[in-house]
């Protein structure tokens, strides 16, 4: 059975990216601790999720956030231009739960959005009244 849980904190924005097929990609590291006689040690682990998963991490997830991951272990081989060969071991994610809730500045924007709706429903109120104290009232 290959397995891996994991609980740790991104280390960075993921980055997304579109492949030719059309398939969405997203990459991303995850530092977990691990407390062995009363030193802290962290481990660094490089997370891969696809399709919708990938553009929901793409959008949500911020550097610092906590999350939980479930997925499988895997190793890609490949050899470069010089024909040196190269591994890479990455966590291909099944599921991406967030702990910590969404990134300050997604509160921010979301904030100034509602601000600028209520200010426009505001202002449309007032342009349809005919009363003038409204107009003052939201000035």
């Amino acid at each position: 059975m290959n397995k891996v849980l994991l609980t740790g904190r991104l280390t960075r924005d993921p980055e997304l990216r579109s492949l030719a097929s059309g398939k969405a990609v997203t990459q991303f590291a995850v530092a977990t601790n691990e407390f062995r006689g009363g030193n802290e040690k962290a481990e660094y682990h490089n997370i891969v999720t696809w399709d919708r998963l990938a553009e929901i991490c793409g959008t949500y997830l911020g550097k610092g956030q906590q999350v939980a991951i479930e997925g499988r272990l895997q190793t890609r081989q490949w050899d470069d231009d010089a024909g040196r060969r190269h591994w890479k071991t990455e966590i291909v994610a099944a599921s991406v739960e967030m702990l910590s809730g969404r990134r300050k500045k997604d509160y921010a924007a979301e904030t100034a959005a509602e601000g600028l709706v209520a200010q426009a429903a505001a202002l449309g109120e007032a342009a349809e009244s005919s009363e003038p104290e409204d107009a003052v009232l939201v000035a």
